[in-house]
């Protein structure tokens, strides 16, 4: 589809599209590119620069956006991180729909087109709408796939651990964000996570699965983990901000909300190479909840240390790359 073709209709609502910035021009250009090249015809572009040494606004003036159809830069006074910066072009935003996009992502061209016409078939109460993205290497090798099951009435759900998907994978409808609130910049980490579960209890979810979205790691390995912010600072920040809410579901949602919760911090300080605290976590999410077969899984690749995890890691990747071009 052109954009001229008209298949949405004159009527199209228009989409807010946040790119938060700093430091990576190149990046940025592509990004922009990606954005310049949808599908759909009704998009605001506002480039958050977060204080980058080189200003968002000149690499602006190097790229084509004649298609889009209002580009906005504003720049923060000083450096306050991506979730300021996201926060600050959701308040900027005149959009029916917000869509994120991470200034080292980038997006397939009927992206924004295939969300906003799964908005358009859904129920009045359908708040965000995520899709599928495949992770590259700086060669554009492909590593693997994600995508998001999380469906309906999501509560549940993520108070259990299951996952949305990175910024630049969601478009959320505006009115859900004014009930449920900012990004709270308080989080180092899994401010996602935290997002998306306040967001669950204004409105559903929906999950359009085809890959729509491209994640690069770049020579520094941007998807990672900081894991000691996230043991530090965000898993217990998590537990007090939302751990009376589970338990209001009754004992076995919040057991299963501490293993969930458990079970993903345990995960990241396995990835990150910290096996003790891994195992710690591990089995606090055992403890919690027994059933959970994810959970015995990472707590076995914990005990054996880098001898058993760095293989399954190999393998884990190598199957992701053989099947990426699979239906």
């Amino acid at each position: 589809m052109t954009k001229s073709d008209g298949r949405l209709g004159d009527d199209s609502p228009l989409v807010s599209v946040v790119v938060p910035t700093y430091g990576r021009p190149e990046y940025l250009k592509r990004a922009i590119r990606s954005v310049s090249d949808q599908t759909y015809p009704a998009i605001e572009l506002l480039v958050i620069d977060d204080r980058s040494p080189e200003p968002a606004a000149e690499t602006l003036e190097e790229v084509n956006t004649d298609s889009i159809r209002s580009v906005r830069c504003v720049r923060h006074d000083e450096n306050r991180g991506a979730n300021a910066a996201r926060n600050t072009g959701i308040r900027l935003a005149d959009g029916e729909f917000i869509a994120f996009l991470d200034d080292d992502d980038s997006w397939l061209p009927e992206k924004t087109e295939r969300q906003v016409s799964r908005f358009r078939e859904g129920p009045n109460d359908l708040g965000v709408v995520t899709v599928g993205s495949r992770i590259v290497d700086e060669d554009g090798n492909q590593l693997g796939q994600k995508r998001s099951s999380v469906e309906g009435n999501a509560v549940r759900s993520l108070l259990y651990g299951g996952m949305v998907g990175s910024f630049s994978r969601v478009m959320v409808r505006a009115d859900a964000i004014s009930e449920a609130g900012l990004l709270d910049e308080s989080f180092p980490s899994w401010q996602d996570r935290e997002w998306y579960l306040r967001l669950a209890k204004h409105g559903t979810f929906a999950s359009e699965r085809s890959i729509l979205v491209e994640r690069r790691i770049d020579s520094n390995g941007r998807i990672s983990d900081d894991f000691e912010r996230k043991r530090d600072v965000s898993y217990p920040r998590f537990l007090e901000k939302h751990r009376a809410f589970a338990a209001q579901q009754g004992p076995l949602a919040e057991r299963k909300f501490v293993a969930g919760l458990s079970r993903a911090l345990g995960f990241s300080g396995l990835s990150n190479g910290y096996y003790r605290d891994a195992i710690k976590y591990l089995l606090i999410a055992v403890k919690n909840y027994p059933l959970d077969p994810k959970a015995y899984l990472y707590l076995c690749l914990a005990l054996g240390g880098p001898i058993t995890f760095k293989p399954a890691s190999r393998l884990k990747r190598k199957l992701s790359a053989m099947t990426s071009d699979a239906p």
